[in-house]
């Protein structure tokens, strides 16, 4: 143990050994899934931080923990952005320093049973925050949430339906804060065994009262992947390909088909030859199709990623334009300071233009769809307004073709469990090259997935239900709380400041004292 806090003096090999420690969460995640590994996956970068000699270096600790965790989770974006990938993680890395400087007050040194308590509270909310401020879609979005980890999990979807993937953070967050009290504060064992028992009474005690969704309905719904397609007119071919695929569904009684992302690469009003092949394919097998178009419109200026639905006449007035896009992706932020970043990656040449307001369609047979476009799956406010607005399904359309030998596309399918378990909702993710996949209204999976070399239809029987969850009904409750903890903290820490300013400082030397036991009084 000497060894090692000798080792860890020197300031490089501690930020290295940070950086490692925050990168381990990454093997709970698609593709590895080893999902128990997130409970424990913590434990290291938060022993790191406790160690720390000052508060500083604590803080330290958590930004390059928080860059090794950024970089572990978005390295399949390496051979987009290249160098930059590390830019943004030193960056975002520092929202972990007040994490790290945390860590050390309530466990540093030989913390008391109480304050060990305390950091079973504090430190998820603490983690909780961060991911909040980076969720938002200017700073890339919630990928990489630690709760998403628990995607395959039934007892966490059940959880997830109550207060969504913020819940299931806290509460891994919290077991790898006990774990950590366990083996190496001895002082403070019961503490952290109770808390343990207390976190598990809690979630058995939500997932034993979480009501399950009621199947009240039954929709056929098929999923076209079209597989790779390079070379010239990639578009027309892959356009092609799709077509040749839906015409096999002729005679399958389905509801609806879906297309992934970008499936369309030319706008249907410049291109009417491809909408009535399109309506050609609905009349053939009786079902809309939701397109997704990526081009320049013709009725207004800019490029869009649009869902469109085409029914047996043609295009309906049914459209959703995405509205959060893919940093640097599909625009790049300040793009007068940063537009460099086409040089050095595959950074969008022109920036796409945003959708204003979320649409539910009304698609054939009275079946209602709440479409997301790739990224926006990622964001669990947006299907939960899709799902208070009155979608019956959960639609998204994505493309990881640029990462298609990466953990993206698994990543990325798994996300849609976890929304279809909060707004107790199905959910289908088509996409173009694989990984696409179809959850039930709890979260659980139906049928294989189309993997990343798969070019092929599929039919799914998806069951309907139309409860609310207590996600849905109460939203980002966690969050709130969280928030409302680290404030009474910062209370709890001014009031604190105040009286010890109040009293003065505490004497360093305590006063000599006469043979009469007295304090001894200066200039006597």
């Amino acid at each position: 143990m000497r060894t090692i806090e000798r080792w860890l003096t020197s300031p490089w090999r501690r930020s290295t050994a940070a950086a490692l420690a925050g990168a381990l969460p990454v093997l709970a995640f698609p593709a590895p899934s080893l999902w128990w590994f997130a409970y424990v996956a913590l434990v290291p970068w938060i022993l790191l931080a406790r160690s720390a000699p000052t508060g500083r270096r604590a803080a330290y600790d958590g930004w390059c923990g928080g860059f090794g965790f950024l970089v572990a989770v978005h390295h399949w974006l390496l051979p987009s952005l290249h160098v930059f990938i590390f830019l943004i993680a030193v960056l975002m890395g520092a929202l972990w320093a007040p994490w790290g400087w945390l860590v050390r007050r309530f466990l540093g040194g030989a913390p008391s049973p109480g304050r060990s308590a305390a950091a079973l509270l504090v430190l998820p909310s603490g983690w909780l925050t961060v991911e909040l401020v980076r969720s938002w879609q200017g700073l890339g979005g919630p990928w990489g949430m630690l709760g998403a980890s628990q995607w395959q999990v039934g007892p966490a979807l059940r959880l997830a339906s109550v207060g969504g993937v913020w819940l299931l953070s806290f509460l891994v967050v919290a077991v790898n804060v006990a774990v950590a009290v366990l083996v190496s504060v001895r002082e403070s064992r019961v503490p952290a065994v109770a808390g343990l028992v207390a976190t598990a009474a809690a979630t058995t005690a939500a997932w034993a009262w979480s009501p399950h969704p009621d199947v009240d309905g039954r929709v056929r719904i098929a999923v076209v992947q079209p597989g790779i397609v390079d070379g010239r007119d990639s578009g027309e071919k892959r356009f092609a390909r799709e077509e040749q695929l839906t015409r096999r569904l002729a005679g399958r009684d389905v509801d609806l088909i879906v297309w992934g992302e970008s499936s369309v690469g030319f706008d249907l009003g410049d291109r009417p030859d491809l909408a009535r092949r399109v309506a050609a394919l609905s009349r053939a097998t009786g079902a809309d199709v939701l397109v997704n178009v990526d081009a320049r419109r013709s009725d207004r200026p800019g490029i869009y990623k649009s869902s469109v639905l085409v029914g047996p006449d043609g295009p309906t007035r049914e459209r959703y334009d995405k509205m959060r896009l893919v940093p640097f992706g599909e625009y790049i932020p300040a793009r007068s300071l940063l537009g460099w970043a086409t040089s050095v990656g595959k950074a969008a040449g022109e920036d796409r233009r945003r959708g204003t307001e979320q649409v539910v369609m009304n698609a054939g047979h009275g079946l209602r769809i709440g479409p997301l476009v790739c990224f926006e799956t990622a964001f669990p406010d947006m299907s939960r307004h899709l799902a208070e607005d009155g979608a019956d399904l959960l639609l998204g359309q994505s493309s990881t073709s640029s990462f298609q030998h990466s953990w993206a596309p698994e990543q990325h399918a798994s996300l849609a469990a976890l929304r279809s378990a909060e707004t107790g909702r199905p959910m289908v993710h088509a996409t173009l090259t694989g990984v696409s996949a179809v959850y039930g209204p709890g979260g659980r999976r139906l049928g294989p997935w189309l993997g990343t070399g798969a070019s092929a239809t599929r039919v799914y029987d998806v069951p309907l239900a139309h409860g609310t969850t207590p996600y849905v009904r109460y939203g980002d409750w966690p969050v709130h709380g969280a928030l409302l903890v680290l404030a009474a903290l910062c209370g709890a820490e001014g009031a604190r400041a105040l009286r010890t300013r109040r009293s003065g400082p505490e004497p360093l030397v305590p006063p000599a004292r006469t043979v009469r036991e007295s304090p001894a009084r200066p200039g006597r």
